[in-house]
């Protein structure tokens, strides 16, 4: 079935959407099939993955759409020791979030912790339950945030880091919805940017500074975003 975006939202009530996945963290309403799959995704090569999923099912939108859309923003604090650890602090919302009865967000459970809630509006109930976010009677504009521990930064070989963030997606059987991503990061400051996949294009801003990235992406399809980090010697001396 394919729903045409212009569709008034509340007739997509009824419909199962398969929601979002968030980096070192799968974030969805889905079957256990795709749980299994996307679980097997954290033990691959990250380039194998990237392609798996970008390969022929991403669309970047040249401007928003008419009406609202779910805004899925992540903040990602990098610290010194993440290096070490690959641990780093997570803030995440979630806005216009589809209307339902009940909807289960998952965290990959070897990939989270210290998961709680931190905002919600215009929902029933939202619980913690597990690596689980658990949300009854989803309304019209309604918000979600929650904050974590995660472990997102993945040690390369060649001595650089990448943070893998995604598959970010709204599904319906074989279609997609369009959806907004926005990522902040903050870096300390002995990491610094190299580059990110895939690259700055319509619908897809990377905003560069000295120790942060910004990036917003507008898209119908499925979204996994890899930066790439190189370790900045540090100078001790006084």
């Amino acid at each position: 079935m394919c729903v045409n975006e212009k569709f008034p939202m509340h007739l997509l009530v009824s419909m199962t959407l398969l929601l979002m996945v968030s980096i070192f963290v799968t974030s969805v309403a889905r079957s256990q099939a795709d749980k299994n799959e996307e679980e097997d995704w954290f033990v691959e090569d990250p380039d194998a993955i990237y392609d798996a999923i970008n390969e022929g099912e991403l669309t970047f939108l040249d401007k928003p759409p008419e009406i609202q859309v779910h805004h899925h923003h992540n903040t990602i604090i990098v610290l010194k020791s993440s290096i070490e650890t690959g641990w780093v602090k997570l803030l995440q919302c979630h806005d216009n979030l589809d209307i339902f009865p009940r909807l289960q967000i998952v965290y990959n459970k070897d990939k989270i912790h210290d998961l709680r809630i931190t905002q919600q509006k215009n929902i029933g109930e939202a619980r913690v339950e597990g690596h689980t976010v658990q949300l009854t009677d989803v309304n019209s504009n309604a918000r979600l945030c929650v904050e974590a521990e995660s472990r997102a930064l993945i040690a390369q070989k060649d001595g650089t880091f990448v943070l893998q963030n995604g598959p970010f997606m709204r599904k319906f059987l074989d279609g997609y919805f369009p959806m907004r991503v926005s990522i902040d990061i903050k870096l300390p400051a002995n990491l610094s940017f190299i580059t990110i996949e895939p690259g700055e294009q319509k619908g897809f801003k990377v905003i560069k500074g000295k120790q942060s990235l910004h990036l917003d992406a507008w898209f119908e399809g499925r979204l996994v975003t890899r930066i790439r980090f190189k370790r900045v010697p540090q100078n001790n001396s006084q």
